[in-house]
C-alpha cells in the first residue's frame, strides 16, 4: 500500500511540470511534461519545392486529398466531377463523376478510411445558405465509377440572423475540414474576424446543427485542412488580405481540442496565390493548389499544384510520437522495484538508444545515459529515496523507481 502511495505521489508532483515542449520553440522548457499549448516560434518561410500548372479544367481547384499516391481535386462551382492529376505534370490522368448532385459551392475534400467527403457549405456570397451540405462516398465506389452519394446536411448552431451580408462579409462560411472518429469538425472562414471557428457534427447522413467547439485567431482566412488522426497533427492553409498564403500547424493537441497544443503559423513565399486545397500523406509533404486569379498589376495568376516539404518543422514531432502509446501502454518495465542493487529497464524495440535522465525529487540530474534494448542500472550508491527516470521521447510519461 505504502509502494502504491509512493508512486501516485511521485507521479503526481512530476507529472505537474506544465510549459513548452516542443524544442523548435523559442520558449522551450525541457523540464515541462505536460504540453501547455505555450509554444511560441520565430517568423518562419519557406518555398515550394516544386509547382506545376494545372489544366484549364481545374482553374478554380478548391480542395485536395491524396489517396494511396493519388492526388485528388475539384472546382468550387458547378462541376461535379473529381479529378485524379499527376503530382509532378499537373496533367489529368482519371475523372471520377459524382451523379446525382449539384455543387453550389464545393469548397473542400476530406477522407477517412472508407469514405471521401466533399463539402458543398461555401457561403461567401452573402452568408445566409440554408443548404448547407456534405456528400460522402465510400472510396471503393468511387473508384469503380460506381458513386452513390449520401447527404449530411447541416446549419450552424449559433448563426440566427440569415439577413444577406454581400460578399466576402459574413463569419459563416466554411472551406475546410477532417473527418475524425466518429464526428465532422469544421474550420470556418471569417471574412470579419479573421478567426476560425471550430464546430462538430456526426459524420452519419441526417441534418445536424454543427456545435461551436472553439475560436481562435489565425490572422488569416482558413482555406483547407489535413491531418494525421494517429499523430494528433492538423494542418490548415489560409491567405491574409494580400493573399499572402501560410500553413497554419496544429499539434500535440489534447484528444479533439486542436487548439490546445503547438500552433505555428509558417509563411508561403509565393505571393498572391489564393491556395484552396491541403493534403499530405505523412506529415512531411505536403500538396497546396491554387485557383486561378487575375492580379491588376501582375495579370493571370494560373492555376497551380505546389509540392512543400515541412519535415524541418515537423518531423522530430512525428518520429517523437512513435513512442507514446508504447510508453502509454506500459511496455516499458523496470524491475525490480523497489531495489536496493540494480535495476533492469527493459524497451520496445522501435525505442531503444533512447536517451534518460535520472532525477531526485527535488529535480536535480543524479544521472544521464542511453537505453538499449535490456539496461541494468546501479542504484546502490543513491540514498534510499523514490526517483524520477525521463526518458527523452516525445510524451514518454516519467518511471518512478524506489531506492530501498
Amino acid at each position: 500500500m505504502l509502494l502504491g502511495l509512493s508512486l501516485f505521489v511521485a507521479l503526481q508532483s512530476y507529472g505537474q511540470v506544465e510549459g513548452c515542449t516542443d524544442p523548435l520553440a523559442i520558449n522551450y522548457n525541457a523540464e515541462a511534461t505536460e504540453n501547455d499549448g505555450s509554444c511560441m516560434y520565430e517568423n518562419e518561410t519557406v518555398s515550394p519545392e516544386s509547382s506545376v500548372v494545372l489544366p484549364d479544367e481545374l482553374t478554380e481547384t478548391s480542395g485536395l486529398i491524396v489517396i494511396d499516391d493519388r492526388v485528388l481535386t475539384h472546382n468550387d462551382n458547378t462541376d461535379t466531377n473529381l479529378y485524379e492529376v499527376n503530382s509532378e505534370t499537373g496533367v489529368v490522368e482519371e475523372v471520377y463523376p459524382i451523379p446525382g448532385v449539384t455543387n453550389i459551392d464545393w469548397e473542400e475534400i476530406t477522407q477517412d478510411e472508407d469514405n471521401i467527403y466533399i463539402g458543398d457549405f461555401g457561403n461567401n456570397a452573402n452568408g445566409n445558405r440554408t443548404d448547407l451540405k456534405i456528400l460522402k462516398v465510400n472510396k471503393a465506389d468511387l473508384f469503380n465509377n460506381e458513386a452513390q452519394v449520401e447527404i449530411i446536411n447541416f446549419s450552424y448552431s449559433d448563426q440566427t440572423d440569415f439577413t444577406p451580408t454581400g460578399g466576402n462579409n459574413t463569419d459563416f462560411d466554411c472551406e475546410a475540414f477532417i473527418a475524425f472518429e466518429d464526428n465532422i469538425y469544421l474550420f470556418t472562414k471569417q471574412w470579419q474576424s479573421k478567426e476560425t471557428s471550430v464546430y462538430m457534427l456526426p459524420k452519419i447522413p441526417g441534418t445536424y446543427s454543427a456545435e461551436l467547439q472553439d475560436t481562435h485567431s489565425v490572422e488569416g482566412l482558413i482555406t483547407g485542412a489535413t491531418y494525421l488522426e494517429d499523430k494528433k497533427l492538423v494542418v490548415l492553409s489560409g491567405y491574409d488580405s494580400s493573399f499572402l498564403p501560410f500553413f497554419y500547424l496544429l499539434y500535440d493537441y489534447d484528444e479533439n481540442d486542436f487548439f490546445t497544443g503547438n500552433k505555428r503559423k509558417i509563411q508561403v513565399s509565393t505571393s498572391f496565390h489564393q491556395v484552396e486545397g491541403i493534403a499530405t500523406s505523412n506529415g512531411t509533404d505536403y500538396y497546396l493548389s491554387n485557383e486561378r486569379i487575375q492580379h491588376p498589376t501582375l495579370g493571370t495568376i494560373p492555376q497551380k499544384l505546389h509540392y512543400y516539404d515541412l519535415s524541418v518543422y515537423l518531423e522530430n514531432y512525428l518520429q517523437g510520437t512513435a513512442g507514446t502509446e508504447s510508453f502509454k501502454a506500459n511496455n516499458v518495465k523496470v524491475y525490480p522495484n523497489p531495489a536496493t542493487g540494480t535495476i533492469t529497464v527493459t524497451m520496445p524495440e522501435h525505442i531503444q538508444n533512447t536517451g534518460y535522465t535520472i532525477y531526485d525529487m527535488t529535480g536535480r540530474v543524479i544521472l544521464k545515459d542511453t537505453f538499449s534494448k535490456t539496461t541494468s542500472i546501479d542504484i546502490s550508491v543513491l540514498q534510499p529515496a523514490t526517483y524520477i527516470i525521463k526518458v527523452d521521447s516525445k510524451n514518454s510519461k516519467p518511471l518512478v523507481i524506489i531506492k530501498e
